[in-house]
């Protein structure tokens, strides 16, 4: 009979484990903590209600309180308008290769197919920033990348985030039990990087040490966009503290200002500490159809590695847990990079950004101080009357049918702010700003 093995022995008696539960006669008679399952507890310290589900759940209920009531969506950045003709080509030429011999592709590198890589450095040429294919990643959304790519860097890491920031490098981190529980102030052990109007929604340099630093710029959700000379002032802290840079750039398509850098790479010395992403979704509509990017530089170094080593380590991670974007939507991506894509989709975010401004003028005219919109496809404004965020979002619901983002979902900097997204239809941007004008109550 097998006997009861004493608590805190798990480790020390995990191969007499495997013994008992392959001969006993009945290996689930044996009791003792050690044969549980457990979750991650990291889990429960996530701040309640995701700030998206959270504002799906507040519509949902407006809407079953108001039967009929047409809802202007101006929340989530969801891209509206129909995926560019060139691109549409490329997606059917994909879907067109897999029915015949010559041309069908099964599994392709986890790094994405060389063409679209090579396409990818071509970009990235024209501003002047020089890259090998073998440094670019290509995945199913920034998203995930953001993501995954703190699960190569260690447990005790000291993590600094812009505040306000996108929710999931928060949530990621906290999940890998980078931080202590929430509190009204944020994460106890994240280091916030406050973006306020005083210091223009940049953040100033962390006081101490981190080691790893999130920055987006054009900035989700505040719109502003880094300037060279700020970029360059965290890119020599990083070198001088072997710390890493995870720059997103999602949005970069978006900016107008040509003095203004769309990759960390435009400033010397960033591809020693910085790691960048990017994506389609925004830029050719692609976020229902996933398709983005991550460089990893092999000049990247760390407190404890060499040149190198940090590449090697991304790559590992995606052959172990990715087998590669969709065949049929990297041609998609190979499409959208072509001249006429490159055309194509630029107009469609000359399109965002005119509503970014119809946005920007509506509120302004109501005398509504707001920032962002004209280098990013959001418009960040502040609640006027003294309101919190989420008191605002319930006004401009119930007052006018509109639906936004509460500043507060971003981070504790966030608070007394509101995102309006520029993604959608000009007609419904264009009725959800007339009706800001004429019924919200300030």
């Amino acid at each position: 009979m097998p006997t009861k093995l004493a608590s805190g022995m798990r480790k020390s008696i995990y191969s007499e484990k495997i013994s008992i539960t392959r001969f006993s006669p009945d290996p689930f008679s044996v009791k003792g903590d050690w044969l549980m399952a457990r979750i991650n507890t990291n889990y429960d310290k996530l701040a309640a209600g995701y700030l998206f589900p959270e504002i799906a759940r507040r519509t949902n209920a407006f809407l079953e309180e108001n039967p009929g009531a047409q809802v202007l969506r101006l929340g989530i950045g969801d891209t509206t308008e129909p995926i560019a003709s060139a691109v549409l080509d490329g997606l059917h030429q994909g879907v067109e290769n897999l029915g015949v011999e010559e041309t069908y592709s099964g599994y392709g590198p986890s790094e994405g197919v060389l063409p679209l890589r090579q396409g990818l450095v071509d970009l990235y040429a024209e501003r002047g920033v020089q890259l090998d294919p073998s440094e670019i990643f290509v995945s199913d959304g920034a998203k995930s990348d953001s993501a995954n790519i703190q699960g190569i860097f260690s447990e005790d890491c000291v993590i600094a985030v812009q505040d306000p920031a996108y929710p999931v490098y928060v949530d990621s981190n906290v999940i890998a039990g980078r931080t202590g529980k929430a509190t009204e102030s944020g994460y106890d052990g994240l280091v916030y990087m406050p973006c306020t109007e005083e210091n223009g929604f940049f953040p100033d340099l962390p006081k101490g040490k981190v080691d790893v630093i999130y920055i987006c710029s054009p900035n989700n959700p505040t719109g502003a966009v880094a300037t060279k000379e700020q970029l360059k002032t965290f890119v020599d802290y990083a070198n001088e503290h072997k710390a890493v840079i995870l720059f997103d750039s999602a949005y970069a398509s978006f900016i107008t200002d040509p003095e203004l850098p769309r990759s960390i790479y435009e400033i010397e010395g960033a591809k020693t500490c910085a790691i960048e992403m990017n994506s389609f979704s925004k830029t050719a509509g692609f976020t229902g159809v996933r398709l983005a990017w991550t460089i990893v530089p092999k000049a990247l170094v760390t407190e404890d590695s060499e040149a190198g080593k940090v590449h090697a380590l991304w790559t590992r991670r995606q052959n172990t847990f990715f087998n590669g974007a969709s065949n049929i939507v990297q041609s998609g991506g190979i499409a959208a990079l072509s001249p006429k894509g490159r055309e194509q989709t630029d107009a469609q975010v000359a399109f965002y950004l005119e509503n970014a401004r119809i946005i920007n003028d509506g509120l302004k005219s109501l005398g509504i101080i707001t920032y962002g919109g004209g280098n990013a496809p959001y418009v960040w404004l502040k609640t006027p009357g003294g309101l919190s965020s989420w008191e605002f979002f319930d006004k401009l619901l119930n007052e006018c049918h509109v639906v936004g983002t509460p500043g507060s979902g971003f981070g504790p900097a966030g608070e007394g702010f509101f995102r309006l997204s520029a993604f959608g239809h000009r007609e419904n941007v264009e009725k959800a700003v007339a009706s800001i004008k004429n019924s919200l109550k300030i």
